[in-house]
């Protein structure tokens, strides 16, 4: 989904991080603390050159190794000081965290079901995606807040609390955020300052089509 990248008010570049083992595994990660692969970097380090262009004005990012290293690749080349919250991690899953896909859709079948219905499922014995969504989209907001009318603000977080984030922005109900697809390795979305609040301009963007391979798939 691509929309104008001219014009004022402020922008938001929601970035998800490179590639882990446990993505390839196709292994739920949720909270666990993951280093990046070496494709992982080089995937951080490629997005940040791109990054790099829009002139950003201030990253924060995840304090999980994943999206720190990530957001470390983007201050490189930026000078820019990362600011790391916990509130950015991903979605804590329980007994779900450190199973593969098909040990989920195994063990707990019905609750994966649920949850991709959009009913309001605590995964493994986790959190709530509106959970996440409260505990995450404040603190984009307060970021943002700090811009001047046309910065740009960079959020390096994980593709599960991305999406929550986003659906929470832009006003969407819980039910509705299923809708928005999930992002690749260290792809991004964008969303602009309108007359009536968020905007979504841009969707997994970043890179030639990729599969989508982590917990938010």
């Amino acid at each position: 989904m691509n929309g104008s990248r001219s014009g004022r008010g402020r922008k938001i570049v929601l970035w998800r991080h490179g590639q882990t083992a446990w993505n390839l595994e196709r292994r739920f990660q949720g909270s666990t603390d993951i280093e990046l692969t070496e494709e992982g970097v080089g995937q951080a380090r490629r997005a940040a050159r791109l990054l790099a262009s829009l002139k950003p004005d201030a990253v924060v990012a995840s304090d999980l190794r994943r999206a720190a290293a990530t957001a470390a690749e983007l201050a490189a080349v930026t000078g820019l000081t990362v600011a790391h919250d916990a509130a950015l991690r991903e979605t804590y899953a329980g007994e779900w965290q450190g199973l593969t896909h098909v040990e989920i859709v195994e063990r707990y079948g019905e609750q994966y079901a649920a949850w991709k219905r959009g009913e309001p499922v605590r995964r493994g014995g986790g959190e709530l995606e509106t959970e996440v969504a409260d505990r995450a989209a404040p603190v984009v907001l307060e970021h943002a807040e700090k811009l001047t009318a046309d910065g740009t603000l960079v959020v390096v977080s994980h593709g599960g609390t991305i999406r929550t984030t986003i659906g929470r922005l832009l006003g969407l109900e819980a039910h509705h955020w299923e809708g928005l697809g999930g992002l690749s390795n260290c792809c991004w979305s964008v969303l602009g300052e309108g007359a009536r609040g968020w905007r979504l301009l841009e969707h997994n963007a970043g890179t030639l089509p990729e599969p989508v391979l982590g917990d938010d798939d």
